[in-house]
């Protein structure tokens, strides 16, 4: 074929189509410019799967320490208010003023003033304490004159859990009554307790576990000092309790007579 290129008779070509090749460029440039392979997805997701885990690990391990903090503290506020409590109560202790006048012992008013008894909850020390006392919380709303009162310390099961609840009862005593010897009522003075503790120094420095100034050797006695220990579970480390103590001097003088 003639054909005329800048002035000059030159012999051209007709370039001929060939489908084949052009199948072959068509695939190769499709080869060349296609998505992810398989391989390059799953190492995309392995990272992804790496940078995941370690984020997540790393936000539930703040919130765990979070939780864990917030736990610690509201243990320490619970012991801060229950010994706060205990020990205004038994500095508050009231010990009835004995009376001249000979008295048989069945017209002679209930010599009853502090009765603590060494217990245990499921092999855990679950003390109780009972005495009379002035610092009686009136909650009932009734406008009812302070006076005084049968405090008791008790302790029961958790029924969420296993944990002591120590509870703190509160009831009125006049004249006529007796001393209740039941644990009920009263409200909740803290939970999550491990065990509880008392103490009972006598004047001599002898230590007891219970007391009791309504009967045996110890009537009409007081202890000279009262060892107050709690133990709150702890959630960090279960074989080592929160452990918390304090002591409270007891008045030795009589009081008025009631």
């Amino acid at each position: 074929m003639e054909c005329w290129r800048n002035g000059v008779l030159q012999y051209c070509t007709t370039p001929v189509f060939d489908p084949e090749a052009q199948t072959r460029r068509v695939l190769q440039y499709s080869k060349e410019n296609s998505g992810f392979t398989l391989l390059e997805i799953l190492i995309a997701i392995f990272i992804f799967a790496v940078v995941m885990t370690t984020i997540f690990t790393s936000y539930t391990g703040t919130f765990r320490v979070v939780d864990e903090t917030e736990s610690q503290a509201e243990i320490y506020r619970m012991a801060g208010i229950a010994m706060e409590r205990m020990l205004e109560d038994l500095e508050s202790i009231y010990i009835p003023k004995t009376e001249e006048s000979p008295k048989s012992e069945e017209d002679t008013a209930s010599p009853f003033q502090l009765v603590g008894e060494d217990r245990e909850i499921e092999g855990r020390p679950a003390d109780t304490l009972r005495f009379i006392s002035t610092a009686h919380l009136n909650l009932s709303g009734q406008g009812q004159e302070p006076g005084a009162a049968e405090i008791g310390y008790y302790l029961k099961e958790n029924e969420e859990g296993d944990d002591l609840v120590l509870y703190r009862s509160d009831r009125p005593v006049f004249k006529e009554a007796s001393p209740s010897e039941d644990e009920t009522g009263g409200w909740v003075l803290c939970e999550r307790l491990a065990s509880v503790n008392f103490t009972y120094h006598e004047e001599n420095g002898e230590l007891r576990e219970s007391w009791d100034s309504a009967s045996g050797e110890l009537k009409g006695k007081i202890p000279r000092m009262v060892s107050i220990s709690l133990e709150f579970v702890n959630s960090l480390d279960p074989d080592t309790p929160l452990k918390f103590m304090t002591s409270v001097a007891l008045a030795t003088e009589r009081g008025y007579t009631w």
